[in-house]
């Protein structure tokens, strides 16, 4: 048995974003429904209820519904009209193909005064005699019955006969109660004998195929019993028919392998992009899930050092390339494309360097450079002598220092005395001579021995000499 139930509800109500209280249309057909139940509670503004093709057997728990305008009831197994006098604004009623028998029920909808249709094709009351002067008579508010328009004059000849077509009625309707009490009994006697009472009654009955091949060969009568028979058949058919998927025992899934290791899956196989964000600090990931799937059907988990997603039960998991922050992390789903995007703040101590800074090594300072500010400045510059040059002359006294308040004595050639104990001949040549400072090279050399085939060093140093100063 099928009932109508909230989530039934809201699944048919996807054209109204699965609202159901401000729902006015919805369809319920075909949905094997016995009952007809909660719909005057939930969806007080309906104005059109589909509810055909069903196994509803009687109206009920629709009176509340004040704005209806159609009902649709064709294909049920309803035998009587009744419960409609609160349906104020009904205007359509479909009754087609019920087991509506007694033709005198329809004096129950003169309370809808705005019904305009009305269709009882294919219900035993259609076949009385005096069935449709009967209907336009009783229900002078109608303009349609089956499908067929009640013309002026039509309206006049029913009501002038009324009295005598409503006993003609009646005597059909007592005659069509006593068949119905013979097909009940028929019916409860059917279903005695598929039941058996004993073991011998089971070896005794024939097969299940040649039992049914009898039921949907053998003739009868069309009545509220036979419809449920029918049905309860064609269900154990049905299900019969369909084959159980096999179960498949997979192995779970290895997230994070026993030395703590964590692996990239990507099960649903989605395109995804893993950025790093360096204006904001943080990683994104971009997972192109599908457009229209409901965002419920996900599931999100971010650690410090991967993400994980779920999707539809599928598992999609990636390393981050860097530590980021859980707690202030986000999740979003796209507007335009759909896509999931996680934005993963990194952790303190993970931090960039937006444009890296070129560093000068200390140890090999650029000597172009220094040469071109030095000469900028106009500040004389005064080399070092490596040690490991000094093999035969000493030239870090080549200029003396002043003592005592005595002045340098310069040649007249211009050529400094040097201490003694140096062997070579050293002279300093002058280069320049302005604004007060004299510039210019020493050169050490000496002469080549007969003894020794040794070369000795030859060394070129430029030098600062300073000025002679006038004396006082």
């Amino acid at each position: 048995m099928v009932y109508i139930t909230e989530e039934l509800i809201r699944r048919r109500a996807e054209h109204n974003d699965c609202e159901i209280l401000s729902l006015e249309e919805v369809s319920l057909h075909q949905q094997d429904i016995e009952r007809i139940e909660h719909v005057d509670r939930w969806c007080r503004e309906l104005r059109i209820l589909y509810l055909q093709n069903n196994l509803i057997p009687r109206i009920e728990n629709v009176g509340r519904l004040k704005k209806l305008e159609y009902l649709n009831l064709a294909l049920n197994n309803i035998q009587v009209i009744e419960n409609l006098e609160g349906c104020e604004s009904l205007r359509k009623l479909d009754l087609t193909v019920n087991f509506v028998g007694l033709l005198s029920s329809v004096e129950s909808l003169q309370h809808n005064a705005h019904l305009r249709e009305l269709f009882l094709v294919g219900n035993p009351c259609t076949e009385f005699q005096g069935y449709r002067q009967y209907v336009v008579a009783a229900l002078p508010q109608l303009k349609w019955l089956d499908g067929t328009e009640i013309s002026r004059s039509e309206r006049i000849r029913a009501s002038q006969g009324l009295e005598q077509v409503r006993r003609r009625v009646r005597e059909q309707e007592q005659e069509y109660l006593r068949r119905r009490e013979e097909q009940k009994e028929e019916a409860a006697r059917r279903d005695k004998d598929r039941k058996p009472d004993s073991q011998d009654d089971k070896e005794n009955l024939r097969s299940a195929e040649e039992e049914e091949q009898d039921f949907w060969h053998t003739p009868c009568s069309f009545t509220p019993e036979s419809r449920l028979e029918a049905h309860r058949r064609l269900e154990e058919k049905k299900n019969a028919n369909r084959k159980e998927p096999e179960k498949k025992n997979k192995p779970p899934r290895t997230l994070i392998t026993a030395d703590g290791r964590v692996m990239n899956i990507n099960e649903p196989k989605l395109a995804f992009s893993l950025t790093e964000d360096e204006e904001s600090n943080a990683v994104v990931l971009d997972l192109a899930v599908y457009r229209h799937m409901d965002t419920s059907l996900m599931d999100v988990d971010v650690q410090p050092t991967y993400a994980r997603v779920s999707v539809k039960g599928k598992m999609f998991q990636v390393v981050l390339p860097a530590e980021v922050k859980p707690d202030s992390s986000t999740a979003r789903r796209s507007q335009t494309t759909g896509h999931l995007v996680l934005t993963m703040p990194r952790a303190e101590g993970e931090l960039r360097v937006k444009k890296p800074v070129p560093r000068q090594r200390r140890d090999a300072p650029s000597r172009g450079s220094a040469e071109e500010q030095n000469r900028k400045d106009k500040i004389p510059e005064r080399l070092d002598v490596d040690p490991s040059k000094r093999k035969s002359v000493d030239i870090a006294n080549i200029v003396p220092q002043r003592s005592n308040g005595e002045d340098l004595q310069q040649e007249p050639d211009g050529t400094a005395e040097l201490p003694e104990g140096n062997p070579p001949c050293l002279h300093l040549c002058v280069l320049n001579c302005s604004q007060g400072q004299m510039w210019g090279f020493l050169c050490s050399s000496a002469i080549r021995s007969n003894q020794s085939q040794e070369e000795p060093d030859s060394c070129f140093r430029f030098y600062e000499v300073l000025p002679q100063q006038n004396q006082m």
